[in-house]
């Protein structure tokens, strides 16, 4: 192959898209309400998977081609079985500076160390309540005090941030913000309050919906001095902090001041489908590509093609919410 080409990954806007997440499996020990239908999803056979050779064909792709960091998702990825060898050969990848697990933090207490051994550069652990009632509830499964550990852990273990993922549903768990935040004040995280957004059969509505100015509202009627850091266009969340706290507060706003202009993220499914959107049909399947003998040089063609396509923006939040999109697990969030 020629030498990579620093516009390949380029798209029609000048978006560089140098973030790959790969979600490595449809699984989940957890069945949290804005991920999946009540009755679950059906799950694709084992061979309709992608196989570690061929997610590490794709990546190694991709980083030659300016992809600078890969965040492993699922479902929950830590279910999937030989992971630390699949970490220890995409840190190999010449070029990767980052590589990160979003993790539901249920099995990550007896597998941190390995996967730190490993190489993994950073952790994403989901939360939504501090109250067992309500984590039951929406996760419909136990395991609370799990999660917490296995931030507490993470941060004993040296990584900073550690970064705590919490979708905020109106009548939910807005109440608890501001414990959230509390949690800041002395751990090195960032809390990363999340909009809820619609996906096939997660029951979204507007009702439901908490837009992040009324986060920092709520929050700054207990920390008046909450305030914003500003940051990069490329960061999709938006930093705020406490004065005098440890940790920070980031706000994802994909619905209400959605960040599409600086965005540099492609998804790869846990069955090979090339997403350039989160929120787009449009998939491409690179899986049946390498498993009918493309080339490397027609797979990249395929991600180019996909990326020309790429729209400046997602449609909006009401349009999203009345189209047809698979259910957040079988993306890869």
């Amino acid at each position: 192959m020629n030498a990579p080409d620093p516009t390949y990954l380029t798209d029609a806007f000048g978006r560089r898209h140098t973030y790959l997440r790969i979600s490595l499996t449809e699984r989940c020990n957890l069945r949290c309400t804005y991920c999946m239908p009540a009755e679950g999803v059906e799950l694709k056979p084992k061979s309709h998977i992608l196989s570690f050779e061929e997610i590490l064909r794709l990546s190694s792709l991709l980083v030659g081609q300016g992809v600078t960091k890969i965040r492993l998702t699922g479902g929950e990825p830590l279910i999937r079985k030989e992971l630390v060898h699949l970490v220890e050969r995409l840190r190999s990848l010449d070029g990767l500076r980052e590589l990160t697990i979003t993790t539901n933090g249920l099995l990550l207490p007896r597998k941190l160390e390995e996967l730190r051994r490993a190489g993994i550069t950073g952790f994403n652990i989901s939360l939504d309540t501090l109250r067992k009632d309500r984590f039951e509830e929406i996760t419909r499964r136990p395991g609370l005090d799990t999660v917490l550990e296995a931030i507490h852990r993470t941060v004993d273990a040296g990584y900073d941030p550690v970064k705590i993922n919490c979708v905020v549903i109106r009548g939910f768990n807005e109440d608890e913000l501001v414990d959230f935040v509390a949690m800041t004040r002395d751990l090195p995280i960032e809390m990363r309050f999340i909009e809820y957004m619609p996906f096939d059969g997660n029951t979204w509505n507007t009702g439901k919906f908490l837009p992040y100015v009324e986060m920092v509202d709520r929050i700054r009627e207990v920390w008046p001095d909450f305030r914003s850091e500003g940051g990069d266009e490329l960061e999709i969340a938006k930093l705020w902090q406490v004065q005098g706290f440890t940790g920070k507060v980031g706000f994802i706003t994909s619905m209400s001041d959605h960040f599409c202009a600086g965005c540099n993220r492609i998804r790869i499914t846990a069955d090979g489908q090339l997403k350039v959107c989160l929120f787009g049909a449009q998939e491409v399947n690179l899986r049946d590509l390498m498993r009918d003998g493309t080339s490397d040089e027609a797979l990249l063609e395929a991600v180019r093609s996909a990326l020309a396509r790429k729209a400046p923006s997602h449609a909006g939040m009401e349009t999203i919410a009345a189209s047809e999109n698979r259910p957040m697990i079988l993306i890869g969030g």
